[in-house]
């Protein structure tokens, strides 16, 4: 009887032990998977949600997240949308724990400059909000005419005009790290 008894408690401890090993190896294996996952992925697993922007300006833009790129997303604000490069977001709030990888290399490659490029395209009149670290900021309304590697020209015009040779005030040159995001003036769509 002691014998049995004997057996018995060292299988436990043993069990205990290999218990211990097998939590503490899904617990380290958890941490090398969460070391994997990057924004991008967090973001993409609250497309359709709501999430609460804070940018590098100070601003707070609230909305439905509707796109992740690799360098932007597009928040849905009512019928205003804004394109918000990664790079002028101090925080987000509203992400869950759930990530989900980019579906193809194709998307993965879309930078701010391939947005960029579709909004010129489109002709589509645009509020720019430049990052201005006194005064909360400042924002050109315009048309983008050409988008280059890190940078693009905006032809400045009065709000609610159209792009047309005489009504371009100007044409202003922002590089990509000068703006914290540009957003559709009266609900029309990116």
């Amino acid at each position: 009887m002691r014998w049995d008894s004997l057996f018995s408690d060292l299988e436990a401890q043993f069990s205990a032990e290999r218990a211990l090993r097998d939590e503490s190896e899904i617990t380290e294996r958890a941490r090398v998977e969460l070391g994997g996952i990057e924004l991008s992925d967090r973001l993409r697993g609250v497309v359709g949600s709501g999430i609460k922007v804070m940018l590098m300006d100070g601003s707070v833009l609230q909305g439905g997240l509707s796109h992740v790129g690799s360098e932007w997303i597009v928040l849905t604000e009512g019928a205003r949308q804004w394109l918000i490069p990664h790079g002028s977001v101090l925080s987000y709030q509203g992400l869950g724990r759930l990530a989900v990888k980019e579906a193809s290399r194709v998307q993965r490659s879309l930078g701010i400059a391939s947005a960029l490029r579709a909004l010129s395209r489109g002709r589509i009149p645009l509020v720019v909000y430049l990052a201005v670290r006194n005064g909360g900021g400042h924002k050109l309304d315009g048309v983008i005419d050409r988008v280059g590697s890190d940078h693009f020209d905006l032809a400045v015009v009065p709000q609610g005009e159209e792009r047309r040779a005489g009504s371009v005030a100007a044409v202003v040159t922002v590089p990509f790290v000068a703006f914290t995001a540009i957003s559709s003036p009266g609900g029309q769509e990116f």
